[in-house]
């Protein structure tokens, strides 16, 4: 009989990444990830709302990447599977933690600030060719401030 074991996930991290290398070299990211569920409490008619929180491990590039682009509050999509590990506290008394292995990471939401300006430049040469006559398109400036723009707009 086949059997799945496959987690995904959209929420928001609840702190920074944690990020420690192995001693192969190999990244290890931890992080927490809130999912929030919302429903109208038939009873009483008002709004509900329950939190769960999640522990998500990223290994190799992938754990890298999360480590260094992640933030405390930045929304992620994660995919990946639930793995439950065995350990003993100082007490010695077993102990089982359940998380989820993720294979998979998509960063979600906007990037706060961080605009791409030469990336929409690029994009915007390539769409518009040089004039007919004309051996290379002129360099453009980078974007400035309102008062930096010409005064000479012809229309």
């Amino acid at each position: 009989m086949a059997s799945v074991n496959k987690v995904i996930l959209i929420g928001n991290l609840g702190r920074d990444p944690e990020t420690r290398y192995l001693p192969s070299g190999d990244a290890v990211t931890n992080i927490s990830i809130a999912t929030t569920d919302k429903w109208k409490d038939k009873a009483s008619g008002e709004m509900k709302e329950a939190t769960e929180w999640h522990r998500v491990s990223f290994f190799g590039r992938l754990a890298e990447i999360a480590g260094e682009y992640l933030k405390k509050g930045s929304q992620v999509y994660v995919e990946g599977r639930l793995e439950t590990r065995k350990w003993q506290d100082k007490e010695g008394k077993d102990r089982y933690t359940t998380e989820i292995i993720a294979s998979e990471m998509k960063m979600l939401g906007s990037r706060a600030g961080q605009g791409d300006a030469s990336g929409r430049e690029r994009s915007a040469e390539a769409r518009d060719p040089a004039p007919a006559g004309e051996g290379k398109p002129a360099a453009k400036k980078p974007a400035g401030q309102f008062a930096d723009m010409d005064d000479d707009i012809p229309f």
